[in-house]
């Protein structure tokens, strides 16, 4: 399943494309929202891994306006700002729609909340 958080990790791989490739652009995408076991470790171990410009736009086109524009500093991190962190990055799920890359224009097809990440031979 697409949620924000994998979205956050995923760039376009086709054979050439290595500038801009990151990150991929949603389009035509249904949402759903589903609920999620919170963990406030797992939030706060897997905070510096992302890419937080990019997951701040990618929740705004998706019409969530919930992220502060900057995260909080490490100290200042607390249990309210962490779960609506936890909502973006896992109750937001993509269902159908396409990702596609901001440099090559390929286009990665999202069916029943699934990536089609498969490159054609002649892409690798």
């Amino acid at each position: 399943m697409v949620r924000l958080i994998t979205h956050n990790l995923l760039a376009c791989h086709v054979r050439g494309c290595t500038a801009n490739n990151f990150p991929l652009v949603f389009r035509d995408v249904q949402i759903e929202l589903k609920e999620a076991e919170f963990n406030e470790q797992f939030l706060r171990n897997f905070m510096p891994k992302i890419e937080w410009r990019t997951l701040v736009d990618t929740a705004k086109s998706l019409n969530d306006q919930s992220l502060p524009d900057q995260p909080p500093e490490r100290e200042n991190v607390n249990e309210e700002f962490l779960k609506t962190l936890h909502h973006v990055l896992l109750e937001i799920h993509v269902e159908e729609g396409a990702m596609a890359c901001p440099n090559c224009g390929h286009v990665y097809p999202i069916s029943n909340g699934i990536p089609n990440m498969l490159l054609q031979e002649h892409e690798l």
